[in-house]
């Protein structure tokens, strides 16, 4: 008797120390909650407190304006994060963690920047009335839904790298013979090299690779078309317009502006006349014509009839259209060039929060999407080599691009930000999804889900068209000139 209630006891004990052992680990785990909520909640404290300062925390009041802040906040938490991102795998969990916590509380600035619209109620007696109501601001609404499917795009193109193992980067334990080796010869010498197998790529992963390039190059031009609307929408600071050349002739110089007002121009043959080795010399070609265009609208809008030298509205007008169509090419065909002296003088004098959001938040998602797809093209081009040691050199797939001729007409986006929003995203195909089989599946089945898989890619360029971007933009020259019948210039990125 005295043996059964000491064995009861120690039961009794023990679950009493059971229970009390997880009382306290609930409450550990509940204080470092705790701990971590008031951490996130002076970090963002913190931050809000700098943005509405002006990032001057010396309470000098020579702080920049709340959507410069902003936009600067937003561009160095980008930074920060994907700063990092020197090659193809996920990104660490506690960075994803930290980009999605801040860079919602960056955007959740939008949430109050409204608008009235009017909305249907009925009374109480059954009355139809119509009141006005809030909404967020049309563009913000439509737009930063948008972005957000962007984001969420590219960071699951990078965690479909996590399973791969055909190429792999260089350690940094390496031999210095072997790093010297595969140092790179171009001019991101700093770059991990990619290595892959002696004999190349398999094929399935060399069109999975060609794949999630399509997906990503998708997301490139979404946002670089939500950028180029937001930017063509921003207000030309006065100091800018004072700092214009008095004609066009002046900003071009001769060479460039006999080139562009000649009777039958073609937009290929301009630039292949030009020097475009390098990045400064682009950025130049750009500033120089961005000037001319500013230059040929101010004069279009404040005179009638032909100016004092002699060039009549309509051919200023035209000469407007071939200057916005070399833009719009340049900007296709080098993708990564820094900001022009129009877009940094509008960003720096911007003082609409609503349109600093989209304009930081579209610009670090169209950064983010060209390194993507250059490390994507770094893997495709270390195969190519593989296979062709003696022909690789020329490969350059950053530059292809299909001879243009002619004046270019921006397509119709409006199906497109529907498509952006509702579809899952394109490349959130692992590696394993594409291939679609097993290796104890036989020959046959393999190759045709090579072939299922080849259609799907085919699919996928359906969405090349950039998203609907919704503005309140007045229309310009060149939409009442598409609505006469003629080609439109990609006004939509200058």
């Amino acid at each position: 008797m005295v043996q059964a209630l000491e064995e009861e006891q120690k039961i009794y004990r023990s679950r009493l120390f059971h229970f009390k052992g997880i009382y306290e680990n609930e409450a550990r785990q509940s204080q470092t909650s705790i701990r971590e909520g008031d951490n996130d909640m002076d970090l963002m404290k913190e931050k809000f407190a700098k943005l509405l300062l002006g990032e001057d925390m010396s309470g000098g009041g020579k702080g920049v304006s709340s959507a410069l802040a902003l936009s600067n906040a937003i561009t160095n938490l980008a930074a920060s994060v994907f700063g990092e991102q020197r090659q193809l795998e996920p990104m660490p969990a506690d960075r994803k963690a930290r980009w999605r916590k801040e860079i919602n509380w960056l955007i959740s600035v939008t949430d109050h920047i409204v608008e009235f619209v009017p909305s249907k109620q009925i009374s109480k007696d059954g009355i139809n009335m119509e009141v006005m109501v809030t909404r967020q601001r049309t563009d913000l609404h439509m737009n930063i839904p948008a972005l957000r499917k962007l984001d969420a795009m590219l960071i699951e193109c990078l965690d479909n790298f996590k399973e791969q193992d055909e190429f792999c980067y260089m350690s940094r334990d390496a031999d210095e013979s072997q790093k010297e080796k595969n140092k790179r010869k171009d001019d991101k010498w700093w770059l991990p090299s990619p290595e892959v197998p002696s004999n190349g790529l398999s094929d399935v992963m060399r069109k999975w690779l060609q794949f999630q390039k399509d997906s990503v190059n998708q997301v490139l031009k979404a946002a670089m078309a939500i950028n180029a609307q937001v930017l063509s929408e921003m207000r030309i600071p006065e100091n800018y317009i004072e700092s214009l050349p008095k004609n066009g002739r002046e900003s071009l110089g001769d060479s460039i502006y006999k080139s562009i007002t000649v009777e039958y121009f073609d937009p290929d043959h301009f630039l292949s006349t030009m020097d475009l080795s390098s990045e400064h010399k682009i950025l130049d070609l750009k500033n120089k014509i961005e000037a001319s265009i500013m230059i040929w609208r101010r004069k279009m809008s404040a005179k009638d009839g032909k100016s004092a030298w002699g060039v009549s509205i309509e051919k200023r007008g035209l000469f407007e259209e071939r200057a916005e169509t070399i833009l719009y090419i340049l900007k296709q065909q080098f993708p990564g060039i820094p900001q022009s002296t129009l877009d940094i003088s509008k960003i720096q004098y911007n003082q609409d929060v609503g349109q600093a959001v989209l304009e930081s938040y579209s610009r670090i998602l169209e950064s983010l999407a060209f390194t993507v797809m250059s490390r994507i093209e770094d893997v495709l081009l270390a195969d190519f080599l593989t296979i062709n040691p003696s022909s690789g050199e020329q490969w350059s797939p950053l530059k292809e691009s299909p001879p243009v001729t002619g004046l270019l007409k921006l397509p119709s986006t409006k199906e497109e930000l529907e498509k952006l929003t509702s579809i899952e995203a394109p490349n959130s195909m692992t590696l394993l999804d594409f291939m679609g089989w097993t290796l104890d599946q036989g020959e046959n089945d393999a190759k045709q889900d090579l072939k299922d898989d080849k259609s799907k890619d085919a699919n996928t360029k359906n969405l090349v068209k950039p998203p609907n971007i919704v503005t309140n933009k007045r229309v310009s020259y060149i939409e009442r000139l598409e609505n006469l019948g003629g080609l439109r210039s990609p006004t939509a990125r200058h």
